[in-house]
């Protein structure tokens, strides 16, 4: 704990003080353009890769960077809840899912499920579409497929697929390689994914 309140005091200090304006315009609510669905790993924060601003991104975090099926009164769901709040009350323009190399949850769905994954196991098994996608148990493989079936998941979500009809939404997928700093973003048109110069 000391070690974030000396963050915190380093936060407050420098970054905060630079844009106290920004968050001062921020306080009575957020107008975010973009949503990013980026995987909970502790080496892979959005807001750094893209260097974006306070009020820029609606991030959404979750093992794996996974959208999971639409299914209406299943529960409580954390990321469908995400989805549903972003499109629908912040009305961003564009979605992103944002995968990355050397994923654990990945590499949990590839290896043989552990018997005290209470919740893991049922969370990797969402990217047996993307393993049978995939056509390979390579791991790099998987990571690229799971952000196409997370792109073709959020299209089954009735008010996703109405923004993006309407041209009020935009969907997008890349994946970010921790080794040297690369963003791939996925071609549409192409179906493959072309690294940013």
């Amino acid at each position: 704990m000391d070690s974030l309140l000396d963050g915190y005091r380093r936060f407050r200090a420098r970054h905060w003080q630079e844009r106290a304006a920004l968050y001062r315009a921020l306080h009575d609510g957020q107008q975010p353009p973009v949503c990013v669905i980026s995987c909970c790993d502790s080496r892979v924060d959005p807001v750094a890769i893209f260097d974006a601003d306070p009020g820029q991104m609606f991030v959404v975090r979750n093992v794996a960077n996974l959208v999971p099926p639409f299914r209406a009164g299943d529960g409580l769901q954390g990321t469908s809840t995400a989805i549903e709040f972003a499109v629908k009350y912040l009305k961003v323009k564009h979605m992103i899912v944002l995968g990355h190399a050397r994923c654990g949850g990945v590499a949990a769905a590839l290896a043989e499920r552990s018997q005290d994954g209470l919740f893991v196991n049922n969370w990797v098994a969402l990217l047996d579409d993307a393993k049978a996608r995939a056509g390979s148990d390579a791991q790099a493989a998987v990571e690229y497929a799971s952000i196409r079936v997370s792109l073709d998941r959020l299209m089954t979500f009735p008010f996703v697929a109405e923004a993006v009809g309407a041209g009020e939404l935009k969907l997008s997928g890349a994946l970010f390689n921790i080794f040297d700093g690369r963003l791939d973003v996925l071609d549409r048109e192409s179906g493959t994914f072309i690294a940013v110069g």
